[in-house]
C-alpha cells in the first residue's frame, strides 16, 4: 500500500468561523494553527497547504489567564535607533486584538513560504460581523 501524497490542485478548502469569546488565547491559536495546516484532516501531507479558511469573531473578548494582562509584553522595533515600542496584553486587546490574535497563530505555523501561505488563509475580526457570508462558512467548535 502506498501512502497518500496531497496535490496542491486537489485540495478543498472550507470556510469556518470560530467565536473567540470567552476563549483562551493560546489554545484558541493551537487549534486555528492546526485548521489552517489541514491536520485535521485525513489528507494532511506536511509539504502541502491542504488547511482551510479560518474566521474568528469576537477577537476583543479573547481571555488570558493569571496576570498576563498586566505582566506580558509584545515588542515591536522600528529598526532606527532606541525604536522599540513596547504594549502589554491589555492594551493590545483593548486596541489591536485583531493583531493579537494573528500574533500568536502566526507562531504555531510553520517558518517559510509555507507558514506564510497559510497565513493568508486566517480573517480576524473584531464584533461579530464579518464580510465572509457568501463563501457559506460553517460553525467550528472548538474542543474543551
Amino acid at each position: 500500500m502506498r501512502t497518500y501524497m496531497a496535490k496542491p490542485n486537489e485540495v478543498e478548502r472550507k470556510w469556518y468561523v470560530v467565536d473567540a469569546e470567552g476563549k483562551t488565547l493560546g489554545r484558541l491559536a493551537s487549534e486555528v494553527a492546526a485548521i489552517l495546516r489541514g491536520k485535521h484532516k485525513p489528507t494532511f501531507t506536511p509539504h502541502v497547504d491542504t488547511g482551510d479558511h479560518v474566521i474568528i469573531i469576537n477577537a476583543e473578548k479573547i481571555q488570558l489567564t493569571g496576570k498576563k494582562l498586566t505582566n506580558k509584553l509584545y515588542y515591536r522595533h522600528s529598526l532606527h535607533p532606541g525604536g522599540l515600542k513596547v504594549r502589554t496584553a491589555l492594551e493590545m486587546r483593548t486596541n489591536y486584538p485583531e493583531q493579537m490574535l494573528e500574533r500568536a497563530v502566526r507562531g504555531m505555523l510553520p517558518k517559510g513560504r509555507l507558514g506564510r501561505q497559510m497565513f493568508k488563509k486566517l480573517h480576524v475580526y473584531r464584533g461579530s460581523e464579518h464580510p465572509h457570508q457568501a463563501q457559506k462558512p460553517e460553525v467550528y467548535e472548538l474542543r474543551g
